[in-house]
């Protein structure tokens, strides 16, 4: 597996855009209602993300067979996701959100090994466990805080879970459209549903939301919606399965440097042991190996 330079460009941008996204999200989340919140994200973005596929000359039909196909993957990779990690942001500090969040490669792996009847070599095993490790010291100091709430803690992981069975389902996809195309109509479907849940669950608490709230939603429209979800998707479709995924563990390491310096979120040296791991469990993953090295 060799990344291609826009591969790579991608996968910093996504990084930064995504990490910084998580004290967005608990500021968001703080003024206004979550799933109203994450609606009004979504339905500011949807045109947008329309208008890129015009200028690219992304067509938007899907055939008719593949829309029962396509709702399942916008059920797993877009609305149980957001509706439940955005739920978790609203009860837990936005560190821990992105950590709980992004145990998602863990639950990838799993699930390839499991479900699609997929091999792991020992680089695979040992990305997969320095992950963890990281994952565990990144919480080392919030063990005592989220056992106070454990409703925040399930929501997290069952999101975690059910978006590392929406990429391992993206990869293994028999959509023969482009993944722009199939970002769309997920948005599309995700917008529309989580607007019934807003409606059922939150009408009562509507109102204009705040400058911090319209800050937060812009951020989210543009850097999740427009950008963020759609690169992503097309490295889950590109890179193998446990590449993609392992790829971004920068991000909660992002989430929780940037939640300690927006909000004053205290930093311990399990963090900084933390970041050795999940670079070493990138560069497994990633790292060219000595055959493939010596073919080149």
């Amino acid at each position: 597996m060799k990344l291609s330079r826009q591969q790579i460009t991608l996968l910093i941008t996504l990084t930064l855009v995504w990490g910084l996204n998580w004290p967005v999200l608990k500021l968001g989340v703080s003024h206004y209602p979550p799933l109203s919140f994450r609606s009004l994200s979504m339905w500011m973005g949807l045109p947008f993300l329309a208008l890129v596929l015009y200028v690219k000359k992304v067509p938007f039909k899907i055939p008719v067979a593949d829309w029962k196909e396509l709702f399942v993957l916008a059920t797993t990779n877009l609305l149980v996701w957001h509706v439940l990690i955005i739920l978790a942001v609203q009860q837990l500090s936005s560190g821990r959100s992105a950590i709980l969040g992004y145990t998602m490669p863990i639950f990838s792996a799993l699930i390839g090994v499991l479900w699609f009847g997929a091999s792991l070599k020992w680089r695979g095993w040992l990305g997969v466990g320095s992950a963890a490790l990281g994952v565990v010291l990144l919480l080392w100091h919030e063990f005592s805080a989220i056992a106070g709430k454990p409703l925040g803690v399930l929501l997290g992981l069952v999101a975690a879970a059910f978006w590392g069975l929406g990429t391992q389902q993206i990869r293994h996809t028999r959509i023969r459209v482009p993944t722009l195309t199939i970002v769309f109509w997920m948005t599309c479907m995700s917008s529309v549903l989580m607007s019934v849940l807003a409606f059922v669950f939150e009408r009562e608490a509507w109102g204009p939301p705040p400058p911090m709230a319209w800050n937060a939603i812009v951020y989210n429209a543009f850097g999740v919606f427009v950008f963020a979800q759609a690169a992503w998707l097309s490295l889950a479709r590109d890179l193998p399965p446990l590449a993609s995924t392992l790829s971004v563990m920068f991000i909660p390491v992002l989430g929780v440097f940037s939640g300690a310096y927006f909000l004053n979120e205290a930093l311990y040296w399990q963090d900084w042991a933390a970041i050795a791991l999940i670079v070493l469990a990138i560069a497994s993953v990633l790292w060219p190996s000595a055959a493939h090295k010596q073919g080149a």
